[in-house]
């Protein structure tokens, strides 16, 4: 994500466990809401504290001054996070903060604001790792993943913001063919098709910025100059992409998110398994990224029956000259019964599984 930021025009980035500070003027700010791939939310700080007890959470928090930021008539909401905290429930935490901004907007403004936990005009962020306190407003409302495409999802899907990291991380830049031969509803196909479309992510679903008091009307303007901008800079992707997945009820889901993404003439999805030959036809080499299944759902066989299948998708994949390989791989069983050696690995976290990205250059 720092490296995403960078190139979105980004400063003075410094990277934290869990996030990426970064300083940016508002024009920057919006124009990384709309086109981060990567990230889940955008905040703009507005306090730290080291409170102790209840009574230091709800004082911290009624100390910002909230009015210059809501209005009576602003509904807002309140999500915490904790970590190695005093505190051991997030939905207390939150309930503190929620407080102490009601009641310091009411003793103010003469009335207290309504609290809508579904579709708030204002998302405050809070943060509580060991005593340090972070409050903080979320820019994009809604967490920036949701990008409006997935109407239609399978078992076990990736986030699309990790299937976006997945193929950063690839190296993939949508100026070669690509290739998802487990797609399941279609989520790294689509991520793909994004990039080789030059896309931004974001750019059909709303921001929580455009309904904020201080900022609406200003925002909702340079939003529409950017996303104008954003529209001009697309292209037809220059390349083939391809999604297989022996389900035909995942294919079908993969093709109803490709269309809600505007994408079904760009993607190719259809049946196949594979731990057949796949029919590519003419499609030049290029990259291949699957999230094969980790045996968390075992199916007849158990681990036996998933390292057996890990060895005949090898056999298969290895027929792929000319292509770059990339496994997420969540079973550590795998890199051995896949029987062929990575040119490197990488961990990244699928929800709470530790997985393991492995690349390979067929010769």
């Amino acid at each position: 994500m720092a490296e995403e930021l960078a190139e979105l025009g980004a400063k003075t980035i410094r990277q934290d466990r869990g996030g990426v500070r970064f300083a940016a003027n508002w024009r920057e700010a919006l124009w990384i809401c709309l086109w981060s791939r990567i990230a889940m939310r955008v905040l703009r700080p507005l306090g730290q504290f080291e409170p102790r007890g209840a009574q230091g959470l709800y004082d911290a928090a009624r100390s910002i001054v909230w009015e210059d930021h809501l209005t009576a008539e602003t509904t807002f909401a309140v999500d915490a996070t904790l970590r190695d905290s005093e505190h051991t429930h997030s939905g207390f935490v939150a309930l503190k903060v929620k407080d102490a901004i009601a009641d310091r907007l009411r003793e103010r403004l003469g009335r207290r604001p309504n609290v809508d936990a579904r579709s708030p005009d204002v998302r405050i962020a809070v943060h509580l790792a060991r005593e340090r306190l972070s409050l903080a407003m979320d820019l994009a409302g809604d967490p920036l993943n949701q990008r409006g495409y997935r109407i239609q999802p399978t078992a076990a899907p990736l986030k699309e913001t990790l299937a976006a990291a997945l193929l950063r991380a690839a190296g993939y830049k949508g100026e070669v063919s690509f290739v998802d031969p487990m797609c399941g509803s279609g989520t790294l196909v689509i991520e793909a098709a994004l990039i080789a479309a030059n896309r931004a992510p974001n750019l059909r679903r709303p921001l929580g910025i455009e309904r904020w008091p201080e900022h609406g009307p200003d925002t909702r303007r340079i939003l529409a100059e950017l996303r104008a901008e954003a529209v001009a800079m697309q292209r037809k992707p220059p390349f083939p992409i391809l999604g297989f997945d022996r389900d035909p009820d995942a294919v079908r889901a993969a093709r109803r998110n490709a269309a809600a993404a505007k994408l079904s003439g760009t993607v190719r999805l259809e049946v196949a398994d594979a731990i057949q030959p796949l029919a590519l036809g003419d499609v030049p080499p290029g990259v291949l990224i699957t999230n094969p299944p980790y045996g968390s759902r075992l199916s007849a066989g158990g681990q036996k029956g998933m390292k057996t299948f890990y060895f005949k998708l090898g056999e298969n994949l290895r027929r792929l000259h000319a292509w770059r390989l990339f496994i997420l791989a969540g079973n550590p069983a795998f890199e051995s019964a896949f029987h062929l050696k990575p040119s490197r690995a990488r961990t990244f976290w699928n929800g709470p599984i530790e997985c393991r990205l492995f690349g390979y250059t067929l010769r």
